[in-house]
């Protein structure tokens, strides 16, 4: 069952990155650029996720946990600029 879903997951994933990465190159505002780089992180996380689960290794999954710490300080980071104009106060 499992060799049946996960090609099936994979080639889902991989529509939701390639139509976040469309929206990140063709966004109407930096707002939507922002939430598409979000989910741009998520996506990837997706991918490591039912990488580790294909190859039956945990390498996978603590490097979808650095990719996902990474994206939230990036997104954070992002917001406060677009907010304030700096991030550092």
């Amino acid at each position: 069952m499992l060799n049946l879903v996960l090609p099936i997951a994979f080639a889902l994933v991989a529509a939701a990155f390639a139509l976040s990465f469309w929206r990140l190159l063709r966004g109407p505002s930096a707002p939507d650029r922002i939430l598409a780089l979000d989910t741009l992180y998520i996506n990837t996380i997706a991918l490591l996720v039912l990488l580790g689960i294909q190859l039956g290794t945990a390498l996978y999954f603590e490097a979808a946990l650095l990719i996902a710490l990474m994206g939230f300080v990036g997104t954070v980071a992002l917001c406060k600029y677009l907010l304030r104009g700096d991030i550092i106060e």
